[in-house]
């Protein structure tokens, strides 16, 4: 029997003490990894040293691009009188452009490690990090061939094992890390593939080119051997790599048509591996005398034709299909960015390519090539010399730089007048 109980009268009511609230349930798990602050989705950027902030590894470039002018003028069978000062001269800024960039990008990855991250994570920007490594190793190659004339050759051999190592080093790096980018994180298509993909694994061929200058600086024996061999790794690491990735480049260019117009001068990036594996047999051969066995230098020097040869015969047949896609290009209105960089290492590396080749081969024509490339390798590192002081000048003014795979401005378009 349930007895009813009659509510409490208003005197009642008002002095009797209201009954306690319900305790809070304890929070879900959901609510519990809610933090109570706000978190900003995105890194604030930071207001120091604002001017770096953009400032990507594509600007290695142009070292590499200067430093390649040294280095291929005095490989050339034919030598001027005064070429040797000025490539002497050249190469001295190329240090001093390396040096300055050095410490740019150390600020940049300083004060501004989200967008350092950002460019890691961006594929268009990933792939030059190769170029860092390829401006260290040509720098150092170029103090041993003609920077010693104004450093001394300890000095030079010294700065070259210097930079060598850490462009090595960094080179392995971006042929590894940044293919595993690529697979894992960037988002590309087979109709997205450009030559700049090639400049990662490029870089270890660079080293493989350049390596062999420092063995005869080396203790006779083993030392020499083990450098030269390691060299010869690099070579065949780099080769078989690029091997893998060019027929998604030529690939691109039948199923997908031409590269955007800004994007075109970097068809001259696939000259790189070309001539720089012609440079790198032949500096085998150079050296294996002493270093290896005479059946291995014998070797060697059967390498350096029987891959050099039909090697720069390929690298002429790219360098035509190249030319008239940037011809193409420039009808079309191409302007200038800092992809005309790549005009400059790719045709030097078929300079001392060629130039390997006439070592080797006598008179069979590649001293007048070598010595045409290089007519073209000054001519192009004079317009690009130009137009980067141009838009050094527009950022000083204000306007940001045009990296070498960004997009290409809108053309502003006048409106109509009504009739």
């Amino acid at each position: 029997m349930v007895t009813a109980v009659p509510p409490p009268s208003r005197a009642t009511a008002s002095t009797t003490t209201p009954p306690p609230s319900p305790s809070p349930s304890p929070p879900s798990p959901r609510a519990s990894r809610v933090p109570s602050s706000p978190v900003p989705s995105s890194p604030v950027p930071s207001s120091r040293v604002p001017a770096v902030r953009h400032l990507g590894p594509q600007w290695y470039a142009s070292v590499m691009g200067t430093s390649v002018v040294a280095t291929a003028g005095v490989a050339l069978p034919w030598q001027p009188p005064g070429l040797r000062t000025v490539c002497a001269a050249v190469w001295a800024l190329s240090l001093l452009l390396l040096l300055t960039l050095l410490a740019a990008r150390s600020l940049h990855w300083l004060h501004h490690r989200d967008q350092a991250r950002a460019h890691l994570l961006d594929p268009a920007v990933a792939p030059f990090y190769g170029c860092a490594a390829m401006a260290l190793v040509a720098v150092g190659g170029g103090a041993v061939t003609v920077g010693r004339d104004w450093i001394g050759t300890r000095a030079a051999v010294a700065l070259d094992v210097v930079l060598f190592t850490a462009g090595t080093a960094v080179a392995l790096a971006a042929a590894v890390g940044v293919p595993y980018l690529m697979a894992v994180r960037h988002r590309v298509g087979p109709g997205q593939a450009v030559p700049g993909w090639l400049l990662p694994l490029v870089a270890p061929m660079v080293s493989a080119a350049l390596g062999p200058l420092l063995v005869p600086y080396l203790p006779a024996g083993p030392p020499r051997e083990t450098l030269l061999l390691a060299c010869l790794a690099l070579f065949g690491l780099s080769l078989l790599a690029t091997l893998l990735m060019l027929p998604l480049v030529f690939g691109r260019l039948l199923v997908a048509g031409p590269l955007p117009l800004a994007l075109t001068p970097s068809l001259f990036l696939v000259l790189g591996p070309l001539g720089q594996s012609t440079t790198a047999v032949g500096n085998f051969a150079d050296v294996a005398p002493g270093a290896v066995p005479s059946r291995l230098a014998e070797g060697f020097a059967v390498l350096a034709v029987l891959y050099g040869v039909p090697v720069m015969g390929f690298a002429l047949l790219w360098l035509c299909l190249a030319t008239a896609h940037v011809v193409r290009a420039r009808r079309h209105g191409m302007g200038f960015s800092m992809t005309w960089w790549s005009f400059t290492f790719p045709v030097g590396t078929c300079v001392t390519g060629a130039a390997a080749l006439a070592r080797h081969t006598g008179p069979a024509g590649y001293d007048g090539l070598a010595l045409v490339l290089y007519g073209v390798l000054v001519a192009a590192w004079a317009v690009a010399c130009t137009g980067t002081a141009r838009e050094l000048r527009e950022t000083v003014r204000g306007a940001g730089l045009s990296g070498p795979a960004g997009p290409v401005p809108p053309r502003c378009v006048r409106p109509p007048r009504p009739r």
